[in-house]
């Protein structure tokens, strides 16, 4: 399994809590407009859900750079140290 895979199981509990959806299945493309209830509160909701989770701080910056959960995800792995793809 991938860090991105691996990462990507441990951000759907938190996008199913989040998002009020128990079957929603984040994927490397999803982006806010893809989830009904994804706003502003929500995202910021998730954002500080994943941080505490996994360990890291992200800046205002980088949070406001991320475009779809790929983006996430491999800014997650930058954090963790995992290896990115090139």
């Amino acid at each position: 399994m991938s860090s991105a895979q691996a990462i990507l199981q441990q951000l759907t509990p938190i996008f199913r809590k989040v998002f009020e959806d128990d079957e929603l299945v984040p994927t490397l493309d999803m982006t806010a407009e893809d989830v009904e209830l994804w706003d502003s509160m929500r995202h910021v909701r998730m954002v500080l859900s994943v941080e505490k989770v996994l360990g890291v701080r992200f800046t205002t910056d980088e949070i406001a750079g991320l475009e779809n959960v790929g983006a996430l995800v491999l800014l997650a792995q930058k954090k963790l140290g995992a290896p990115v793809p090139a």
